[in-house]
């Protein structure tokens, strides 16, 4: 058997073992692990090496001999064809590729210093399993009608409150559709207010998933520079003045940290109002402001229903849940429904129903209230870990950003340490300019236990100098 190839049976598998030798010969044969007319191994020998009998391993090879894949030449044993047929390519098992230098991990446990997820060891897992079960009950015995397309009112109901409590937002719960995550959220909103094809503009550096959903939208994403204040809207006003639409992390600028002044907020309201213009705001980890006091919600300031509002309890909860919210203008509530109930209803009633007993038993609140504290010891212990020399600049929510030196391949290391067990995540494909583009790494906080602290940042130093 070549090197590159391996045969492997599973006796307790529906399908005949025939079949899963003549599926992974086929398979090998077409992505070329085995040439053309390579010999395979005679039926004793491979029977032998699979311990199965010598028919099964027969009926495999006529059933790719039938197929034009194999030929038989007597005593000269079985050979892969010299010229295959045509045939539909196989589909690789590999993890799907990054997004644009970012590197995805999906369902996969979280690695040290991976962006985007909640802490995995502090999550309340029995606590939430029992409501989910109790959900699970309450879901089944509903009526079997059509469910509403905004999601289950008490969950509404219970969003609405706590954006009233933490975000200062004051909106009804018919004003809240409830979505499966932030891009859900952005598309229906981009379809909605029917801006695709038009200009946004977009933070710089600011969520590279944001804008690849711009431009999946057919949306021209106009980059705008982001100081200490947060966005530059007058420069957006210079660079695009006939824009749609503003994308903004107002609370916490991502990857930054910083939060939109009260002057520039103003200025980006009077923009929309004058202009048409609308604003869609990421509430990106506002709720989880770890130094003071948390920004209240660029949407508590609205009066003219210029502000769509988007949550999500990925980062509070987990990614797996698949559960975000859109907090609609009051005269567009209905045009929002109306595009909900045709294009994207809620998901999940039963996760609904979860979240809705989560947070109406004050469990949601005190869940943020431990996670604050947690994450603002592991942010400090990590930053202790690093020191001084390192070049720790900023904050950018759950995570530390570390400065790399001009001319870094972020990307680069980023890939080196996800071999290595880590995943720190690269700042440039945060930049849409090639020019403004500083290299840089991002260290989320919230997976970092601090008897392996030691050890990760070594393994990240080491990584980093290997690449200086």
């Amino acid at each position: 058997m070549p090197a590159r190839f391996s045969i492997t049976v599973d006796r307790s598998a529906a399908a005949p073992l025939s079949d899963q030798i003549a599926d992974t010969l086929r398979a090998a044969i077409l992505e070329g692990r085995i040439a053309t007319g390579a010999r395979l191994p005679s039926w004793r020998d491979l029977a032998a090496q699979l311990g199965v009998a010598r028919g099964t391993v027969r009926a495999a090879y006529e059933r790719l001999t039938d197929e034009l894949l194999a030929v038989t030449a007597g005593p000269a044993g079985t050979r892969v064809a010299d010229c295959l047929p045509d045939a539909a390519p196989v589909l690789s098992t590999e993890t799907a590729p990054s997004i644009r230098g970012m590197a995805r991990r999906y369902s996969a446990p979280p690695l040290p210093f991976q962006m985007g997820v909640p802490s995995q060891d502090a999550f309340p897992a029995k606590q939430w399993s029992r409501i989910r079960i109790r959900a699970a009950r309450e879901d089944a015995m509903a009526p079997t009608s059509y469910p509403d397309p905004r999601g289950n009112p008490e969950l509404r109901m219970q969003i609405a409150s706590y954006l009233a409590i933490a975000r200062g937002i004051r909106c009804m719960p018919d004003q809240v559709i409830v979505t499966g995550g932030y891009g859900s959220g952005l598309g229906l909103a981009i379809r909605t207010l029917n801006v695709e094809g038009h200009t946004a503009w977009m933070e710089e550096p600011g969520y590279p998933i944001t804008r690849i959903g711009l431009e999946l939208a057919g949306m021209r994403p106009v980059p705008v520079a982001v100081d200490d204040e947060g966005m530059e809207v007058n420069r957006g006003i210079s660079l695009a003045p006939d824009a749609a639409m503003a994308v903004v992390t107002a609370g916490q600028q991502a990857p930054t940290g910083v939060a939109l002044s009260t002057s520039r907020r103003q200025t980006l309201l009077r923009w929309a109002t004058r202009s048409g213009g609308w604003i869609i705001e990421d509430d990106y980890l506002s709720e989880l402001q770890l130094t003071g006091r948390a920004a209240p919600a660029l949407a508590a300031m609205d009066r003219e229903g210029r502000v769509i509002h988007l949550g999500t309890f990925s980062k509070t909860m987990s990614p797996s849940l698949g559960l975000g919210f859109l907090v609609a203008p009051p005269a567009l509530a209905a045009r929002f429904t109306e595009v909900a109930a045709c294009l994207a209803p809620a998901p999940n009633p039963t996760t609904q129903l979860a979240i809705a007993g989560f947070m109406a038993n004050g469990h949601y609140l005190r869940h943020l209230r431990r996670m604050k504290r947690l994450y603002t010891a592991r942010r400090d212990a990590l930053r202790a870990c690093l020191g001084r020399e390192a070049g720790v600049e900023a904050m950018a929510g759950l995570a530390v950003l570390l400065r790399l030196p001009p001319g870094s391949d972020d990307v680069l290391i980023a890939r080196e340490a996800l071999r290595q067990g880590l995943a720190p995540a690269p700042l440039s494909p945060w930049y849409a300019s090639q020019r403004d583009m500083k290299p840089g790494l991002l260290l989320s906080v919230t997976n970092l236990i601090e008897e392996r602290l030691d050890r990760v940042c070594h393994q990240l130093r080491a990584v980093i100098a290997s690449h200086a």
